[in-house]
């Protein structure tokens, strides 16, 4: 497992609010080189922004030099795209060098993207990252603390974080926007060269019509496309855990506050809960893609979700335990592989159907009595070493699966010409 952190850090590392499409590719470059022009003692003349391995693959479908430069501030900046991964300590790999009149380097910076917007360099974490507050690192840790206390998992966030609530409600009100948002677009494709459908809309239009249960699943997947349009589409959302599966936890808790009426204090609180099972995951092991490939950011987002779904639902603490290990569990190996780099081929339509398993885990843990072989904590350390075993390809370099398969295809059509070219539908629905 990872041993950045001695301990499970503050749920509100996990959640930040900021503008789409990648938490470690736009958010976490951005606030990177933000920091970066605030430790120059003068303006640079200029600056050279060096992106390695995957922030250097996918980083242009990910919008990271537009982040970059809106945060130098008009500064001239030269962009180095270098896709060689060998030797980096981490596949989001920064290296800043501010430059004087003459190009010649003054200052040097080399910091490293790590998933959910957060930042680190060869001193230890970067930013405004709150401190580790848990006592335990692991699940189990918790729940045994919890037990023994007479606790909740969210009575134990309100118990350890500082001011939790209102915190939590300007985070629950920017995930509300951005279901709001994503379901009232009128735009009918996303941006970029994939001219994707937006289809949250017309999933809820033709969702409500339906008897349930399809009804419920239309409604579920509707909000949770909804997220990942807008984030897509640039849109400010907030990171649970990353970007790319930000559609999920704001999906499922959505569709208990507006579809089954559940009171705004119970979102909270299993907004809290979602957030420790997410802490828990980022300190033992990755949420970034390009790390552990999706299962790391989808799959995580499922866990949280179904964690927060079997709260809902009046699970106990091992019932909730159980959502969470389940959520993981079936998304181990999931690979990382956008078509074209941008967050939209599989991207949105993963946080749909993940969003979809989360509500099926929580719903079938409360079926048990939560008693199971496996923990969480164990899938947790498996996803990690899994993790670490996926080849490059498929850790968000948009070299292999669906980015390669697609590569192929847009090769053999320019080769062919536009007569023998795809489908116009399979351009834009391939999955």
């Amino acid at each position: 497992m990872s041993t950045d952190q001695p301990a499970v850090g503050s749920i509100f590392d996990l959640y930040k609010i900021g503008a789409g499409p990648s938490s470690s590719h736009s958010i976490g470059t951005e606030r990177a080189a933000r920091r970066f022009l605030a430790r120059q003692p003068t303006p640079p003349a200029s600056v050279r922004v060096t992106l390695f391995g995957s922030l250097a693959a996918t980083g242009r479908g990910h919008l990271t030099d537009q982040g970059i430069r809106r945060a130098l501030d008009g500064i001239p900046v030269e962009i180095v795209w270098d896709t060689d991964a060998g030797n980096l300590k981490h596949p989001n790999t920064i290296r800043f060098d501010a430059l004087g009149v003459g190009g010649r380097a003054t200052n040097s910076w080399t910091v490293y993207s790590i998933g959910g917007g957060n930042l680190r360099d060869d001193s230890g974490p970067v930013g405004d990252d709150e401190p580790a507050r848990y006592s335990h690192r692991t699940v189990t840790e918790l729940l045994a603390l919890c037990e023994a206390q007479g606790l909740s998992f969210w009575q134990l966030v309100e118990k350890t974080e500082r001011a939790p609530w209102p915190r939590l409600e300007t985070i629950w009100e920017a995930m509300e926007a951005s279901v709001r948002r994503g379901l009232d677009s009128r735009e009918n494709f996303l941006p970029g060269p994939l001219k994707l459908a937006r289809k949250a809309r017309t999933t809820l239009l033709r969702g409500r019509d339906l008897a349930s249960p399809q009804r419920d699943l239309a409604l579920l997947a509707a909000f949770a496309l909804a997220v990942s349009e807008e984030n897509a589409a640039g849109g400010t959302i907030v990171t649970a855990p990353s970007c790319g599966a930000a559609g999920v936890l704001p999906g499922m808790l959505y569709y208990y506050h507006t579809v089954k009426g559940l009171p705004r204090r119970d979102i909270l609180e299993a907004l809290a809960t979602a957030g420790l099972f997410g802490s828990v995951i980022r300190a033992n092991a990755s949420i970034s893609g390009a790390e552990v490939g999706c299962q790391g950011e989808v799959g995580s987002a499922c866990s949280m979700a179904a964690a927060a779904g079997a709260q809902l639902l009046g699970g106990t603490l091992r019932q909730i335990e159980y959502a969470a290990e389940i959520g993981m569990e079936h998304h181990l190996g999931l690979t990382c592989d956008p078509i074209e780099g941008y967050v939209q081929i599989p991207c949105i339509e993963r946080n749909m159907t993940a969003c979809l398993r989360a509500a099926e885990c929580a719903v079938f843990a409360l079926l048990t009595d939560g008693r199971h072989l496996v923990s969480f904590d164990d899938v947790i350390d498996v996803m990690y070493r899994t993790g670490a075993d996926l080849q490059s390809a498929y850790r968000e370099t948009a070299r292999g699966g669906l980015a390669e398969l697609w590569r192929r295809r847009m090769s053999g059509q320019s080769k062919a010409g536009a007569a023998t070219a795809a489908p116009a539908e399979h351009h834009s629905y391939c999955d």
